[in-house]
């Protein structure tokens, strides 16, 4: 298992890294040109600055049982295909049941931002945020250990 970081706009890299340390698992965080990151126990990859480069190079390097922090849903889309297991920075786990509904949402919200209609974007995160993507992400750890130690 390693953890990837969909680092561009990602607000819980920093916890990402530490949690990773922590549990002794390979961090990988993954950011286009137009950021900076550099985390003591992290490894970072910088890709060309470009629609989706991060998120292409991300899924190229997963396997099975990797997980992936992001909030896009296309990659999340992808990484499913690779048996990866993708996770948002609000704790929510991308699955089978659940890309399709978040690819249409995401679809319609482009369409109406297209009719120069607008919409309402989320919510300023808080420290309560952070805490549901902590137990979260850790609970998701712990079970892919036990499937792991289970294969």
């Amino acid at each position: 298992m390693k953890i990837f970081i969909d680092a561009d706009g990602c607000p819980v890299t920093r916890i990402v890294v530490e949690i990773a340390k922590k549990e002794n698992i390979e961090c990988i965080v993954v950011c286009d040109t137009s950021h900076s990151f550099d985390f003591e126990n992290a490894r970072t990859l910088t890709v060309d600055k470009g629609s989706d480069s991060a998120d292409f190079k991300i899924a190229n390097m997963i396997s099975q049982n990797d997980i992936v922090v992001t909030q896009d849903y296309g990659l999340a889309s992808m990484c499913l295909s690779h048996k990866a297991c993708p996770i948002n920075q609000n704790g929510m786990r991308y699955t089978d049941k659940n890309i399709d509904s978040l690819l249409m949402s995401r679809y319609v919200s482009k369409k109406i931002r297209e009719s120069s209609k607008r919409i309402k974007g989320p919510k300023k995160r808080n420290s309560e945020n952070d805490e549901v993507f902590i137990r979260e992400f850790i609970k998701l750890i712990n079970e892919i250990k036990t499937n792991e130690k289970g294969d």
